[in-house]
């Protein structure tokens, strides 16, 4: 991989994290302890609450997921290690890191 293609999956990567910090900025409220005011709220809608608390958060810990892993992208490139797969050792095809930056295998080792 040349100093161009690095540069642009530094950028793409970066971009990435940029996005869900974003995303992060966004999801704090839904995350937010529900109150279970049994007089202003009724049953059904403070179970509505307490599911999309619940969702909230799951979505966050996609997204701490996917910012470990494109983390660990940025390690790889600057190893000189990125675009290669962990377990042949071949080429990752570009297409497949410009859609997924944090792919560690390569088409024919993910098929199995």
């Amino acid at each position: 991989m040349d100093e161009t293609e690095t540069l642009r999956f530094q950028n793409l990567i970066e971009a990435r994290l940029a996005e869900l910090d974003i995303e992060d900025a966004r999801g704090l409220q839904g995350q937010s302890t529900v109150v279970l005011d049994q007089q202003a709220v009724g049953r059904l809608s403070r179970q509505d609450a307490l599911l999309n608390q619940s969702m909230a958060k799951a979505t966050q810990a996609r997204r701490d997921g996917l910012r470990r892993a494109l983390l660990a992208a940025l390690d790889r490139l600057k190893e000189e290690e990125f675009g290669y797969c962990n377990e042949c050792g071949d080429e990752i095809a570009p297409k497949r890191l410009e859609l997924d930056p944090t792919a560690t295998r390569c088409i024919s080792c993910a098929r199995g």
